[in-house]
């Protein structure tokens, strides 16, 4: 495996466990709100998964840009990839 496979494997790593992440912090915040629990709280974690996501989404756009010039494609490349399928749930 080159190294540029490597870095797409990585990339796409990152975004799973991004993903999952996020997924597990929403289910956490509905079993305390299941539980009775501190709705603040609950709203926090929720809050704090969407911000999560975004930011994710952010990261993995750059990663996505770092590794298109890392294989020579300046045109793929280009700034503004926010609306890739990646982490897009």
């Amino acid at each position: 495996m080159g190294m540029s496979d490597e870095l797409r494997q990585k990339v796409s790593s990152i975004g799973v466990e991004m993903e999952q992440f996020h997924s597990l912090l929403e289910l956490r915040a509905k079993e305390i709100e299941g539980t009775g629990g501190d709705p603040e709280i609950v709203t926090k974690l929720i809050n704090g998964a969407d911000a999560m996501k975004d930011s994710g989404n952010i990261y993995l756009s750059w990663a996505r840009h770092f590794l298109a010039l890392s294989e020579g494609g300046a045109s793929e490349a280009d700034e503004g990839e926010e609306d890739s399928a990646d982490f897009q749930f």
